[in-house]
Order: C-alpha cells, then structure tokens, then sequence
C-alpha cells in the first residue's frame, strides 16, 4: 500500500485554497505551482518575470528539500507564463540556469493571467525520488 505524505509552508493560501504544496505517493512528489512568495506567504516581484523564476525555483528547492530529493530527480514540469511570446527567451534561459544539465520533460503554457496581479509564471513538477540525486 502507497503511504501518502503531503507537505504544507503554513501561509494562509494553503487553508484560503484548500490545497498542498505538494503530495508524496510512494517514489513520486507531486508538486502544485509554486510561485514568487516569501516564507509568510507574500507574493514578491509584481512584473518582474526574472526575479519571479528566480523566487519561484527556490520555492521549489524548498519542496524538494523538505523530500531529501534534487532538481536530477524532476522528471516533468508544467510552466504557466503570462505574455509567454514577450517572455519566451527569459523563461527558457531561467530553466536551462536552474536544470544545468539535467532535461525533464516540459510543457510551457501561455496564459493571459495567473492568481495575483503582477504574477507572470507558476510551475508545477513531478519528481521520482527513485533516480539518483
């Protein structure tokens, strides 16, 4: 039987939502859109696309961590993008700085708006902690 272990920051989108930041089944991490907020939960970098995958890519380091697992072991992620034509180029070399080497399949969306005013790009991921780290 898969033991299922969900993890929270504790800021109040998680209650206000109803969700997880992310949920461990067995090997794998389903992580939600993580996004550009600090540890109490405020939304950081309005219109400023490069900061946003910078605080967005930690968030998701903070996920990753609390699971002992690394960015090796991402296997898929979704990219939703605001303006995505305008913002194409930044957000591909924001992925090639957090990944290095390491290519997990990607879906980059674009949308005309995401949760908050400002917020231009949200990230979902699934990770095996069955690879190697």
């Amino acid at each position: 039987m898969a033991t299922i272990d969900s993890f929270q920051y504790g800021i109040p989108a998680e209650s206000d939502f109803g969700y997880a930041q992310a949920i461990r089944s067995g090997d794998l991490i389903h992580v939600s859109g993580q996004l550009s907020f600090d540890e109490t939960g405020g939304f950081r970098h309005a219109g400023d696309l490069t900061a946003q995958l910078g605080r967005t890519h930690a968030n998701l380091d903070r996920v990753l961590d609390h699971y002992g697992a690394t960015r090796n072991q991402v296997v898929s992620q979704t990219l939703y993008v605001v303006d995505l034509l305008r913002n194409a180029a930044a957000v591909a070399e924001g992925n090639r700085a957090y990944f290095g080497g390491h290519r997990p399949a990607s879906t980059v969306l674009g949308v005309t708006e995401l949760t908050l005013p400002g917020q231009l790009v949200e990230i979902s991921a699934v990770v095996d902690t069955r690879l190697p780290a």
